[in-house]
């Protein structure tokens, strides 16, 4: 007699394996209210810009997340979707009669309608299979709609790109989006709206069968289904919510260019996505907002940045294929058995050393690149709040000092971690 496994529907874990489309108000209600409290913490008007940025990014990054990490479909040329929604809204800021009877929180829509117009058009080829050719053809796509964007002036205003201004909108509630705080409000509203619709897009049969497709896409079609169609229903949704971002940034920056829709910028998204780790659903979430932290807030110390941000995805690549949230997620099973404590000092003695050691090898690019890049006579830079002169001997060996010692007990106390590792998640014994 065989056993048969029955779902508990009164069970939220349940529910989520069966597949329903019931959503945990927990997690959101959380978000909403830290959304909500950020700008009082953060008050000032460059910090309301980054969090803007770094919700577009958010919204952005989980739509392609529906191509890779829930379609197994690798795209180089996402930003034409995005760019093609704003570049659609700004025209609508344009058409001053329309956008005079149009509420401002409404012209993303417009975005992510012609974002999946054109996801139509090129899914409607693109999509007929996966792997290689998929990305060749994104990747085709997406350049030759940049090169369009110098051509084609009348759509996307050539090298100067097109502007606008949001506050020719019809009034919303009273509300003229004068005020960047005003703007903050209306793009949050927006990433907990595309983030919930996003999540329950995953729970429905097309985003489950996406899984099954992007798994074993021979096995999906004998049971049935249509590889190229869930592809397809997949890579259109992606298109809406990537053009939604598209819209944002058009009422958030009030001016778009060929930058947001060239390679580069699709390539930056495929950094996000996975950096965050394409296998969990708020991957994307935590790699959006460390990406942008790295390019607003790091960049003001370094002109390196960029350096800094390729080396951490190639390290997440090589070291961490999860992502930063695989990293967390690992984490997991460890507090389910009771045994977290076992790994803090070994953390702290491993960790601390390497997060030091990095900073020292951090310290001896900065000084290289002052050396080879600085004016003639300019021998002082700072560093880490100290000013000393880079051609001096001295800093040198304290930086190479610091760098080998600090590595040197890193890699002698990582036996120790790996050990406490292997305890803390292995059933049994003491915590």
């Amino acid at each position: 007699m065989t056993d048969q496994i029955t779902t508990d529907p009164t069970k939220p874990s349940e529910r989520m394996r069966a597949g329903s489309m019931t959503l945990s108000l927990g997690p959101w209600i959380v978000a909403a209210v830290l959304l909500a409290v950020l700008p009082f913490i953060f008050t000032n008007n460059s910090s309301i810009t980054i969090m803007n940025q770094m919700w577009i990014t958010v919204i952005f990054a989980l739509a392609y997340n529906m191509l890779l990490g829930q379609g197994g479909m690798l795209s180089f040329g996402h930003a034409v979707y995005a760019g093609v929604g704003g570049f659609a809204c700004m025209h609508i800021m344009n058409a001053s009669d329309f956008f005079a009877a149009l509420p401002l929180p409404v012209l993303p829509v417009f975005g992510g309608l012609f974002g999946m117009g054109l996801a139509m058009i090129v899914g409607s080829f693109s999509t007929r299979s996966a792997g290689t050719v998929f990305a060749m053809i994104s990747l085709g796509v997406g350049e030759l709609i940049a090169a369009c964007s110098v051509i084609i002036v009348a759509f996307f205003g050539g090298e100067e790109g097109v502007s606008g201004d949001r506050t020719y909108a019809r009034p919303f509630f009273g509300t003229e989006f004068l005020q960047q705080i005003e703007v903050y409000y209306l793009i949050s509203a927006w990433v907990l709206i595309a983030a919930a619709l996003m999540y329950l897009w995953s729970r429905t049969p097309v985003g489950r069968m996406a899984n099954a497709v992007r798994d074993n896409p021979e096995r999906a079609e004998f049971l049935g289904y249509s590889a190229r169609w869930v592809r397809f229903y997949s890579f259109v949704a992606s298109g809406f919510f990537a053009g939604i971002a598209g819209g944002l940034f058009a009422i958030n920056y009030e001016i778009l260019t060929e930058e947001n829709l060239n390679t580069t910028s699709s390539g930056v998204i495929l950094l996000v996505t996975f950096l965050g780790g394409v296998g969990f659903f708020f991957g994307p979430i935590i790699g959006a907002i460390a990406f942008t932290l790295l390019q607003t807030v790091l960049s003001l110390q370094t002109e390196l940045w960029a350096f800094y941000a390729g080396t951490l995805f190639v390290a997440t690549v090589m070291f961490f294929p999860g992502g930063l949230a695989g990293l967390m997620m690992m984490h997991v099973p460890v507090f389910k058995l009771g045994k977290a404590r076992l790994l803090i000092l070994p953390y702290l003695k491993t960790l601390l050393p390497a997060l030091i050691g990095i900073l020292g090898l951090s310290a001896l690019v900065e000084m290289v690149f002052h050396v080879r890049h600085a004016a003639y006579g300019d021998d002082e830079m700072t560093l880490f709040w100290t000013t000393f002169n880079s051609h001096d001997i001295l800093p040198w060996v304290v930086a190479l000092g610091v760098t080998a010692i600090a590595l040197g007990i890193t890699r002698a106390n990582a036996p120790a971690l790996r050990d406490a590792w292997n305890e803390a998640n292995t059933a049994g014994g003491s915590a």
